[in-house]
């Protein structure tokens, strides 16, 4: 099929396969533990869904999908996804948003070089390969998005798992801050 429809009350693509994560699947992925545990006590929300297709395999094709990630924070730290890398690291990706405001914190593999950003209602944003990507919802709606990527780009979310992001985005004053996350932990343990 040629054409997809997105239906934006249900947030999904016609005939997509949906992947739902809520909070209890972040575990380790919110750099403040102590307020993620607290914040689990009192429900599992969903955070974020995928509408994925699969429309073709082979060189040269594309998948897509629809992302819906929900407005809130987990203590300073935005709602957020797991972020992954492409499991062929060479795949690029490209987000276009369509709805709500947001950042993608970028993180380049090998050099460690850290982007954040911002991602805005009617805004094309670029995702080099070898890039671990990670979108926030900095805004008071869901944040709505297409990703386009190769058919053999695969997810790696391993990698992540175990050494995270080198940095969290925080709402600081009002203002989604790029800040270390080992500096960050420090001064939460302090509070």
């Amino acid at each position: 099929m040629n054409m997809m429809p997105i239906d934006f009350k249900t947030h999904t693509l016609e005939n997509g396969q949906l992947s739902q994560r809520c909070l209890s699947d972040l575990k380790n992925v919110f750099a403040d533990a102590t307020t993620y545990e607290a914040a689990l006590q009192q429900g599992d929300p969903l955070i974020y869904q995928v509408s994925s297709i699969e429309s073709a395999q082979g060189d040269g094709q594309m998948h897509y999908g629809f992302g819906t990630l929900m407005p809130g924070r987990i203590g300073d730290e935005y709602y957020m996804t797991r972020g992954h890398y492409h499991q062929w690291r060479k795949a690029a990706e490209v987000y276009i948003t369509l709805q709500g405001e947001g950042m993608m914190l970028l993180e380049h593999e090998t050099t460690g070089e850290t982007q954040l950003i911002p991602m805005t209602a009617n805004s094309i944003l670029y995702v080099p390969g070898f890039t671990a990507h990670r979108t926030m919802n900095t805004g008071a709606v869901p944040l709505m998005y297409i990703g386009v990527y190769p058919s053999a780009a695969g997810h790696d979310y391993a990698a992540l798992a175990q050494d995270n992001f080198r940095h969290v985005v925080v709402n600081r004053e009002g203002q989604p801050t790029l800040v270390e996350r080992a500096v960050y932990q420090r001064e939460n343990s302090v509070r």
